[in-house]
C-alpha cells in the first residue's frame, strides 16, 4: 500500500528497475508497430507489382 503518489512512484526502492522495466516494454511495443507496418507495405508493394508484371506478360503475349 502506498500513502502518497511519490511512493507509488519510488516502488519501494525499486523504482528504477519497475520504470525502466515498464519504459523497455512499451518502446519494444511500440517498435513492433513499426516493424510490422513497414513489412506490410513491403509485401503489399511487391503485390503490386507482380500484378503488375503479370499483367504486362498477358497483354505482351
Amino acid at each position: 500500500m502506498w500513502n502518497s503518489p511519490s511512493e507509488f512512484f519510488a516502488m519501494g526502492g525499486y523504482a528504477l528497475y519497475v520504470w525502466c522495466s515498464f519504459g523497455a516494454c512499451a518502446l519494444v511495443l511500440f517498435l513492433e508497430l513499426i516493424v510490422i507496418r513497414r513489412r506490410n507495405n513491403a509485401v503489399i508493394g511487391r503485390l503490386k507489382q507482380q500484378f503488375i508484371a503479370e499483367r504486362f506478360d498477358k497483354e505482351s503475349s
